[in-house]
């Protein structure tokens, strides 16, 4: 009996190959996060599904080297690159974090020849957020230390 050959690519759709080369975006949305350890780059769609993404670990930075304002100029460059080239040419910025990557990785947004209608920072403040958790007091007994929380009828 002869076996059928399976098709190497062939999907129930009917598409075949990448779906990222056929897109041409002409307007995005580029998302900065900048935390003190990384910096992460997202570049999207109006839509909101993600086109592209970089980051500074992805782009070979170890450990604190990670956090620094080239790092996150060489994963903002990364990101940006393939947009490019599948035909962006406007885009807005939203920043988010308190990190040293937010300038530097505006500034290689702004070299890389995407015309920005706005830069908008969207990092969250808390409006006197969460309440915190009770203090804990060390109470000693004989010889052995015992701590506990400190109840609001001890104050």
């Amino acid at each position: 009996m002869v076996k059928p050959i399976p098709r190497i690519g062939s999907r129930k759709n009917g598409r075949i190959g990448s779906r990222k080369n056929g897109r041409r975006i002409p307007k995005g949305v580029i998302h900065v996060q900048a935390s003190f350890n990384n910096t992460i780059v997202t570049v999207t769609d109006v839509g909101g599904r993600v086109v592209s993404w970089s980051s500074a670990g992805a782009c070979g930075f170890k450990g604190t080297r990670r956090g620094t304002p080239f790092a996150a100029q060489t994963a903002a460059g990364k990101a940006i690159r393939t947009v490019v080239d599948q035909g962006m040419q406007r885009a807005e910025v939203m920043i988010k974090g308190p990190g040293l990557g937010r300038d530097a990785a505006l500034r290689a947004i702004r070299r890389s020849g995407i015309l920005l209608s706005f830069v908008r920072d969207v990092t969250p403040m808390p409006h006197n957020g969460c309440r915190p958790p009770k203090k804990k007091t060390c109470v000693k007994i004989g010889t052995e230390d015992i701590s506990r929380e400190r109840n609001d009828s001890m104050i």
